[in-house]
């Protein structure tokens, strides 16, 4: 009996059939049919399955088609329920969650990790960097600025086992207003046109248009152009904005742009 029995002996074949599925492989890839880079993106790069997935080019394929019938673009990571509205040229970019009510306007930047909740409108030209959350009740209007990180609230008096869905404050950020990173907003007030929220600061009442807010709670040090450049204003209560080369008038604690 041979030492040898009861064991299969090596196919010899085996290396050659693993070359010829090599060689295969090799003359279809140039096959395969490739498409663009997303239209939306600047990347240029191909990842290994863009090059060997034909699946993968269906799918990609059908989001660019959607990307262009939209006019707005939508990273693949992100989730954007149905319903929701988003204006042409906005751009929402990884690991972000629209929810299905949201209204985002035209021409918005929606950076990483955003979640933007029912019920929430977002107007035209807005900037969100990475990691805000916007909750239920929030008013963005036009060219808000919402830095990285920072926070808004809906409950003043939230408790986990306690539902208060009901009472939920709405909170307003008026036109072309600012807020930096890492500041808070406290639900239930309303934040001016033009006014500048400086990091990490705590907003718990109203701020008037084009104040400069800082601190924990904030504080108002100061008043701010449509530009963000300090206002300087006279015993007279009149101020001039070089970069605008635009007057402000104070009046009774209030700011007004100078016709």
């Amino acid at each position: 009996m041979s030492k040898h029995s009861g064991f299969k002996t090596k196919d010899s074949r085996l290396p050659t059939v693993f070359v010829f599925l090599i060689l295969l492989l090799w003359l279809l890839i140039p096959l395969i049919p490739k498409i663009p880079p997303n239209p939306r993106s600047d990347s240029r790069h191909y990842t290994l399955k863009t090059v060997i997935c034909p699946l993968y080019y269906c799918f990609r394929n059908q989001q660019i088609k959607e990307i262009m019938e939209n006019n707005f673009f939508v990273h693949p990571s992100s989730v954007v329920d149905e319903g929701a509205r988003i204006g042409n040229g906005t751009k929402i970019w990884h690991f972000s969650h629209i929810m299905p009510t949201a209204v985002i306007g035209e021409r918005c930047n929606i950076g990483q990790n955003v979640f933007i909740d029912n019920k929430v409108d977002i107007g035209h030209g807005v900037k969100i960097q990475n990691n805000v959350s916007l909750y239920n009740g929030v008013v963005v209007e036009d060219d808000v600025f919402l830095g990285p990180s920072m926070v808004f609230t809906n409950v003043t008096n939230p408790r986990s086992f306690i539902e208060r869905k009901s009472e939920f404050k709405p909170t307003y950020l008026r036109r072309g207003c600012t807020i930096g990173a890492n500041a808070t907003i406290v639900c239930g007030v309303e934040i001016g046109a033009y006014a500048l929220v400086g990091a990490g600061s705590v907003i718990i009442r109203n701020v008037p248009p084009y104040a400069m807010m800082v601190g924990n709670p904030a504080r108002q040090i100061g008043w701010i152009s449509k530009t963000g450049e300090k206002l300087l204003f006279d015993d007279s209560g009149k101020a001039w904005c070089e970069v605008e080369k635009k007057g402000y008038i104070l009046k009774e604690g209030i700011v007004q742009e100078l016709s």
